[in-house]
């Protein structure tokens, strides 16, 4: 009876526009709308962070929907909207499209948080976004590559899945190379993250004759299985070798292929937000009015002549 008294309350609260209903033992309850965790081990590790911060005996009662599908992703979060969440946190897979599920949240009383990327939407129809600035990591990465003074920039880009907040800033200062004429295009061609579509991409260059000395790949997976592919090729990569290779996010692993002088450089992405986001509900809770409406996560890129252990142990993720 209790169940349906509050089912009852809940859906009056949400056509009335008003905050939804916590559970029956006073947890706060969330839908978190996520990309799958076998994408890549930034997501892995950002999975993680939510599971752990997100819990009963931190006060609350989450459910969590993967899909790196966006209309899956708008879908489930109608079905978190009509579940009557407080709150719903999400990572889109694509920046666009958001707008119409975000009015619907807002009308619901439901309060939406982003985090590790940016959607193509108002600011009002979010409380705040805890991301990584993408447009900078992508900027780190080209200024250190123009910084090797080389003779010519001939680039094999590979990119992350298409209308990704990732893609689009890790992909933006490498356009302006090319649009400029500073940096020659060899290939320019999602892998959606995939290392295994990133090895054929470089196998196909390799195959087609056209010269490369830059593997600009938009994450450590895909520059792994680019490096697959010049290996098996008898490619030499990294410090003071035929291919300079570039990743971004810094698993742990990939640090060790700079540290051992095999890649030449990595960008940090910080999958850590769910702490951030946490002690911004609390405030909500507490009846607190947020004024930062965009924080971003502080981040660095790492040279494999410079790296050393004790920045692999402070900040790689994975193992």
């Amino acid at each position: 009876m209790k169940k349906i008294i509050c089912a009852a309350l809940c859906l009056m609260m949400v056509l009335g526009g008003f905050s939804a209903c916590k559970s029956d033992d006073g947890l706060i309850k969330v839908g978190i709308i996520n990309n799958p965790p076998d994408e890549s081990g930034y997501r892995e590790a950002n999975v993680k962070d939510f599971e752990r911060v997100f819990t009963e005996e931190n006060g609350y009662e989450a459910s969590t929907f993967y899909s790196d599908i966006n209309s899956e992703q708008i879908d489930a979060a109608r079905g978190f909207i009509a579940e009557g969440v407080n709150y719903l946190l999400i990572s889109a897979s694509s920046s666009d499209g958001w707008d119409r599920v975000l009015m619907e949240a807002k009308d619901a009383g439901v309060r939406v948080f982003l985090f590790d990327r940016m959607v193509n939407s108002s600011e009002d129809l979010y409380e705040a976004a805890v991301v990584s600035d993408m447009n900078k990591q992508g900027e780190i990465a080209v200024s250190w590559l123009r910084e090797q003074n080389l003779d010519v920039y001939n680039i094999v880009h590979i990119q992350g899945f298409m209308g990704t907040d990732a893609q689009r800033g890790r992909t933006a200062a490498l356009d302006r190379e090319f649009a400029s004429g500073t940096m020659n295009k060899v290939v320019q061609r999602s892998a959606s993250w995939d290392g295994d579509a990133a090895r054929e991409i470089v196998e196909g260059v390799i195959a087609s004759g056209e010269s490369f000395n830059v593997i600009y790949a938009e994450n450590d997976g895909m520059a792994e299985g680019a490096v697959e592919a010049l290996d098996a090729a008898g490619i030499s990569h990294g410090v003071d070798k035929d291919v300079i290779i570039i990743g971004f996010d810094c698993n742990r692993w990939a640090l060790r292929e700079l540290l051992a002088g095999n890649w030449n450089f990595n960008v940090q992405c910080s999958p850590f937000q769910a702490l951030v986001i946490d002690e911004m509900i609390k405030r909500l809770e507490a009846g607190e009015t947020l004024t930062e409406k965009k924080i971003i996560s502080e981040e660095r890129g790492f040279d494999a002549r410079t790296i050393t252990q004790a920045d692999i142990d402070n900040y790689g993720i994975g193992d």
